[in-house]
């Protein structure tokens, strides 16, 4: 029988690290389809994934006169190409190797009149092996990959209760296949000082342009610890943010990621696993205010 902390499954990084990994490549593949299709907008907002009852979509892009939706579905384990001319084509999303899913996708892409040229390449990752010749990676366990949705749909609904309580400026809740985490963003108003890049395998001009402005971010990513964690930044880094009284265990500064984090492990085995996120999000956005100044209450 289901409980309610079937929201919040264990992920035991080592147990699936493998099939993320290869996953990440696909959505990239994916990400980079969007990011062709549609209009550049600012902090690269038109390039992320949207979590869904059954995956995560690319939601409706424009391509001539047809509108196209890619869909990764996490049910049915399949990647689902929609067309509004009724067109729909499937790929089995099972052990495969980069290169054969790459292979697939762009073949039924150009079976379906769609001639879009995508980066080949990944991004923000240490090896950059081209898509069409990417062999290693071929891992796919579909219950682990099941359990890694049903987390983004609770974090999903965190964060989006998170961003209604900030009236300024605020990214959707969003999942981008560069860094392979779900992140929202909100916005000082102010502009930052240039980002200095040095991301693996990404122009620092990305960086340019996704930090142009002050912000006060956070997300939630399946690596850092032995489940994954919650995440929270401010760029610029305010002097006192990394050590502000409001940050409470067991959400603790990692100097080598430069961020708060709490561990997804701790969040799951909570009595109230939603609420251990909010104040999370909710303390490390006041440590943010407060120690940059922003000049407005931190909801």
């Amino acid at each position: 029988m289901s409980t309610e902390h079937d929201a919040w499954p264990a992920l035991p990084l080592d147990s699936w690290v493998d099939t993320r990994d290869t996953l990440q490549l696909w959505t990239q593949i994916v990400g980079k389809t969007r990011m062709a299709l549609g209009p550049q907008i600012n902090h690269w907002w038109g390039v992320p994934l949207y979590v869904d009852a059954r995956g995560l979509t690319t939601s409706l892009m424009l391509a001539g006169s047809r509108g196209l939706e890619i869909r990764f579905d996490f049910l049915e384990h399949e990647l689902l190409i929609l067309v509004t001319d009724g067109s729909v084509r499937r790929i089995k999303l099972e052990p495969r190797s980069v290169a054969d899913f790459y292979d697939e996708y762009i073949r039924h892409l150009a079976e379906l009149g769609f001639d879009i040229e995508i980066v080949g390449t990944p991004v923000e990752l240490p090896d950059a092996t081209p898509f069409a010749q990417d062999t290693t990676h071929a891992s796919y366990d579909a219950a682990a990959v099941s359990r890694f949705w049903r987390s983004l749909v609770s974090a999903h609904g965190v964060f989006t209760k998170f961003r209604g309580e900030f009236r300024g400026k605020s990214s959707p809740v969003h999942f981008f296949s560069g860094a392979f985490d779900l992140a929202v963003t909100r916005f000082s108003g102010r502009p930052a000082p240039q980002h200095p890049g040095g991301v693996p395998n990404c122009p620092d001009w990305v960086m340019h342009e996704a930090y142009s402005d002050e912000v006060s971010s956070a997300g939630y990513w399946p690596g850092g610890a032995e489940e994954g964690v919650f995440y929270a930044y401010a760029y610029p880094h305010p002097d006192g943010y990394d050590t502000h009284p409001a940050v409470e265990a067991p959400a603790h500064w990692d100097s080598t990621l430069g961020e708060y984090v709490l561990p997804y492990h701790l969040v799951r085995q909570a009595t109230d696993p939603d609420a251990m996120v909010l104040k999370f999000l909710e303390q490390t956005h006041l440590a943010a205010v407060e120690t940059a100044g922003w000049g407005q209450s931190p909801v």
